[in-house]
């Protein structure tokens, strides 16, 4: 990998070339941690658990004292179909010029030393009416439901009284009722009125007072409350004050980072950046705390296998406010952007998650059926005659090819459901297209590579039409560019396109963009040649009725089967021809794709198998291989090479336990390679491929008998 210095100055150049061409283009980011060693079903596949709880708040704590000037919020979160209860969520609120937005008490989560007493109601009562007035803010009173709550009703400007009979002042706390069907609206603060309920709520350093805040729509607004209460309570001298409630509102000014939980993983909901400069910068720090938790970006597994974190690497790009989005600055942009990345299967596949494919958490606008790519045609079409589509026709005109096969838009590879959804209330209409091809990145060095790279490609959609056309993969789609080979081979057109328009990356972003250990499993040399395996992408099959599996969390597919990518290449000159080289897979022989690489000659080819048996799955009667016996060989060599790949251990024995690290992991994917070198005689006559079995790219060992 390049220096952190030479990575860097790269992605400086970058966002130089953007500001050169006038792009301004803001870029968030999803990432996800998790507890790699712990068993436990809040770090394996549910969203909530204590110890995920704790893990976060330290995870904010440590991000905090990163941030200074920043106010912690604790707001309501995300409430997901078949949950009783809205999820948490701690964030992050602060002016993106520096200037400290919170004058106030620090949330108790930050002291170490306990609080020294219990805050009195009254006295914050009668301190925050009277900031309220200084602030020119009308506050009244109203009965709280209990002895320990009180509450304020705040009125923007006007000296008359509202009406404190309104039932609605006495609704329940946001954060301990559903979120409505309709989402979560404060219909109180559309009208002009902000209520307060304060509290007191018991934590580790002590007991501390709390203020629910209402859902304030306009960043001025809010800040000007927020200045009030931060004044009463500084007034006051408050050793700790949690602030709760409705998420807070966000423009260029300020930004708004959150932790929330979701299955196997936290999530950080990073705040966006304008420029990759800065991204990498926030992610550097985020990647930090989450090491300070023992939280990793990735699993290892006992036989050595790198896999994600249980989350995603979510990408969003937009513009500094909806109406800036650069998808409404040109309205071609986004009709643009779907067809090129259609046309490059490395931008779906390269760097995505495992659970890719027409079933999948990023479905392909080419993954729903013929019928659906031919009307998302005739949809392109249509657009392109209207020479100003608003917004609202922008989104209706491709949000119905933007799902997956059961219409859900969330699992959409290019997901705009919050670029101008008048049906998802408060966060839908925000000009923003999430990229959710991707998995989450080992080092921020490489999350901000991904962010160099689509930044790029869309800075140069916004300056040119490359003027091309959806196409129909057919099969090759899930058959050719299931290799790594073959997409590194499509991301290099990329590259080359970027370059042509005057936004290459640097080498130190492409590098980066070539590191992958997700794929790595293992590599051996014999005679001058390499032989090198690498993780293919396998396109699960759901398993049932994807409908009635909508409401989880999750759905169940069959991952039984694998797909290896097998490699040749010459290491060194040699008097043995490398177009003679050929490999026996399980008795059959590898008709390998003869390509080159910068100039090399290459042989590469997929071989799918079943690597366990699933307690539900297809094929009942398929049998499992716990290893692939390969023999490599050469008409001119007296030797061959037997190498069997196993998939577990090749000693007896279990593993002692999980990978202490990376490199150990790739140690024991290292000696799963068993190779041994052995007479000529011992090359037996090839089998012929059971019918079925071969497609261009793969040999598929599911047909073979036994």
């Amino acid at each position: 990998m390049p220096s952190r210095e030479d990575f860097g100055a790269a992605v400086a150049a970058h966002d130089a070339d953007l500001r050169r061409l006038g792009v301004d283009l803001w870029v968030g980011s999803e990432p996800t941690f998790t507890d790699r060693w712990s068993t436990a079903p809040e770090w394996t596949n549910e969203a909530l658990g204590e110890d995920k709880v704790q893990r976060a708040l330290a995870l904010v704590r440590s991000v905090h004292r990163a941030t200074p000037g920043a106010v912690i919020l604790r707001t309501i979160g995300r409430q997901y179909p078949g949950e009783e209860r809205a999820r948490w969520s701690y964030g992050l609120y602060r002016r993106r010029d520096g200037r400290a937005i919170w004058q106030g008490p620090p949330d108790p989560l930050t002291l170490s030393d306990p609080i020294p007493r219990e805050p009195c109601l009254k006295a914050l009562r009668a301190a925050l009416r009277s900031a309220l007035a200084e602030a020119s803010l009308g506050g009244w009173d109203v009965p709280g439901t209990s002895e320990r709550e009180w509450r304020l009703v705040v009125q923007l400007g006007g000296d008359a009284e509202p009406e404190l009979d309104d039932p609605r002042l006495l609704r329940p706390s946001i954060h301990a009722v559903p979120v409505p069907a309709s989402g979560l609206l404060d219909e109180l603060a559309r009208e002009g009125l902000f209520l307060l309920i304060i509290t007191m709520e018991v934590v580790e350093t002590g007991t501390a007072a709390r203020i629910e805040l209402p859902g304030i729509g306009d960043v001025p607004t809010f800040l000007r409350l927020l200045a009030a209460i931060g004044r009463a309570a500084a007034g006051l001298r408050l050793p700790g004050l949690i602030l709760a409630g409705f998420p807070p509102p966000s423009d260029a000014s300020v930004e708004w980072m959150t932790v929330t939980p979701d299955p196997a993983v936290i999530e950080i909901n990073s705040a966006p950046d304008r420029s990759a400069a800065a991204f990498l910068e926030r992610s550097r720090a985020i990647y930090a705390a989450a090491r300070e938790q023992q939280l990793t970006p990735y699993r290892l597994y006992f036989n050595g296998t790198v896999g994600d974190s249980g989350g995603g690497g979510q990408i969003t790009l937009g513009g500094p406010s909806p109406g800036a989005s650069p998808f409404f600055v040109d309205y071609a942009l986004l009709p643009r952007l779907i067809r090129y990345v259609q046309r490059h299967p490395s931008l779906s596949y390269l760097f995505a998650h495992d659970f890719v494919g027409g079933s999948g958490q990023s479905v392909r606008v080419d993954e729903r059926g013929d019928d659906a790519f031919r009307e998302l045609r005739l949809g392109l079409a249509l657009l392109a005659r209207d020479a100003e589509p608003t917004p609202e026709i922008l989104w209706r005109s491709l949000a119905p090819f933007l799902t997956d096969g059961v219409g859900n838009s969330h699992r959409a590879e290019l997901n705009i459901e919050k670029l101008w959804n008048p049906f998802l209330p408060g966060r839908g209409q925000l000009g923003l297209v999430e990229f959710r091809a991707f998995r989450m990145q080992h080092t921020p060095e490489r999350a901000t590579a991904l962010v160099c790279l689509l930044r790029a490609v869309m800075a140069m959609l916004m300056n040119s039409d490359p003027a091309v056309e959806l196409r129909f993969w057919g099969d090759a789609l899930h058959d050719r560019y299931a290799l790594p080979f073959c997409l590194e081979d499509d991301l290099l057109v990329v590259l080359r396109d970027l370059a042509a328009a005057g936004l290459a990356v640097g080498e130190s972003i492409v590098a980066a963009l070539f590191q992958d250990e997700f794929r790595e499993q293992a590599e051996l040399s014999f005679q001058g040649v390499s032989l090198r395996l690498r993780r293919a992408l396998e396109f699960w099959p759901l398993l049932g009725d994807a409908g009635s599996q909508e409401a989880g969390t999750s759905r169940l597919v069959d991952s039984s089967t694998q797909r290896l990518e097998v490699m040749l290449q010459p290491e060194s000159e040699t008097e043995l021809s490398f177009s003679a080289w050929g490999l026996q897979v399980e008795g059959i022989e590898l008709p390998f794709q003869v390509t080159e690489r910068e100039g090399r000659p290459v042989k590469v080819f997929g071989v799918r198998y079943r690597s366990f048996v699933p307690w539900q799955g297809l094929h009942p009667t398929l049998g499992a291989r716990d290893k692939l016996r390969l023999v490599l060989h050469h008409a001119a060599c007296e030797e061959v090479c037997e190498v069997t790949w196993h998939e577990w251990r090749p000693v007896q024995g279990p593993y002692p336990g999980l990978p202490e690290d990376l490199d150990e992991a790739r140690a024991r994917r290292a000696e799963r390679l068993v190779s041994l070198p052995s007479p000529r005689v011992a090359l037996r006559p090839a089998e012929a491929a059971p019918e079925g079995s071969l497609t261009p790219w793969c040999l598929d060992l599911r047909w073979l008998a036994g």
